[in-house]
């Protein structure tokens, strides 16, 4: 909790909450039920222990982390695919999200594992996962926490204790977020840009990695509340989860009516995972990759010198922050895959993912059946990587 040297601890067996001076990792705690139990770093606050996690990569040791990460990703993808059949690129987007450091828009139909998916790749990277089901009754204070009032039994002194929510995780799975009022949306924002909350006037740091991953059913739309642009902006990647193939389908049936399937191993944890986000953020971009990227997000908005389809078709463009997830897309993507450099290719195979929720089309394009995905294409054949 930042502005405060007190840090709250949890007793893990009636769930109490104590702050104690100069709390550290291994340290004994006795809890007034009678549990006595030893801290760990995840019960400290992320400011606590953030510090004594974090991992650094000498500049000597990039390329050989390179390595490391892309054999990590093998073994990761390898040990998912135990209780996940197929679904490799929708895999794949959610670790490219996930070491860029953003957040990610699942969209698709009910029924195609997207919750087994994401506690599978938290399980294997040894990271906290909480799944809120979003309902138009959720309020705010059930996602980021509340201040209970609460009284010591021994001195009868009453005082306000903060119970944190299911926000203060690695993993967070927001299912059916549009199913929720916008109010209650709006608690997810400053978390997911800030990784913090904000609550009673205390600003509580939300542990390291931080990932929120929200799915859509694209089916029924009744009784749900569109995510504003705003907060559709601030997810890096929408990534669309399609059916299985018939041979896929076939293995899932056999694997999901027999016996439980196997526990998955995890690969890394989390100070691996903060180490390598560190390590995609100093991967070089050139200028010319960086003015493609520049000038395929610009192309987008229907103002200036854009192709005629464009002042046609979309009403609104990509912002700045579409540029910043583009290249960290690829960055993350290149380093997934061994590589230590970003080409205009790289940004190409990221530009669906990033654009597809940030681009708003017109009535023009509905009455014709276009959606964004065909505006984007188009318009990634009539933007050349020369100026």
């Amino acid at each position: 909790m930042s502005g405060n040297i007190a840090s709250t601890v949890q007793c893990p067996e009636c769930g109490k909450t104590y702050k104690l001076s100069h709390a550290t990792p291994g340290k004994k705690a006795r809890c007034r039920c009678g549990c006595e139990f030893e801290i760990t770093a995840e019960q400290l606050p992320a400011d606590d222990s953030q510090q004594s996690q974090k991992i650094e990569i000498s500049d000597e040791e990039v390329l050989a982390a390179v390595e490391r990460l892309a054999k990590v990703k093998a073994a990761i993808l390898n040990e998912v695919g135990k209780a996940i059949i197929g679904q490799k690129e929708v895999l794949e987007q959610i670790l490219t999200a996930f070491f860029a450091g953003g957040h990610c828009l699942l969209l698709g139909v009910p029924g195609l594992a997207k919750t087994l998916m994401v506690h599978s790749l938290a399980q294997t990277m040894r990271l906290r996962f909480k799944r809120i089901q979003f309902t138009p009754d959720l309020m705010p204070t059930d996602i980021t926490g509340t201040n209970i009032l609460e009284e010591d039994p021994d001195t009868r002194q009453r005082s306000f204790a903060f119970h944190k929510g299911p926000i203060f995780t690695n993993v967070l799975l927001a299912d059916e977020i549009n199913r929720t009022p916008p109010k209650t949306q709006a608690a997810l924002l400053e978390a997911m840009q800030e990784h913090r909350v904000t609550t009673g006037g205390n600003t509580y740091d939300l542990p390291l990695p931080f990932l929120v991953l929200a799915t859509q059913n694209p089916l029924e739309l009744e009784g749900t509340y569109p995510l504003p642009e705003a907060q559709l902006d601030r997810f890096i990647l929408l990534v669309k989860v399609d059916y299985p193939n018939l041979e896929e389908e076939q293995k899932i049936l056999l694997s999901t009516t027999g016996s439980d399937g196997e526990t998955l191993k995890s690969m890394i944890d989390a100070r691996s995972v903060t180490m390598y986000q560190d390590l995609v953020r100093r991967v070089p971009v050139s200028e010319h990759v960086a003015n493609y990227a520049a000038r395929l997000c610009r192309a987008t908005r229907p103002q200036g010198d854009v192709p005629d389809f464009i002042q046609k078709y979309v009403r609104y463009g990509c912002g700045p922050r579409a540029g910043q997830s583009l290249l960290l897309s690829a960055k993350a993507h290149v380093v997934l895959n061994g590589r230590f450099n970003v080409s205009c290719d790289d940004i190409r195979k990221y530009a669906l993912p990033v654009m597809h929720h940030r681009v708003i089309l017109n009535f023009s394009a509905a009455s014709e059946g276009l959606d964004s995905d065909a505006v984007i294409n188009r318009l990634l054949e009539n933007i050349s990587e020369s100026q």
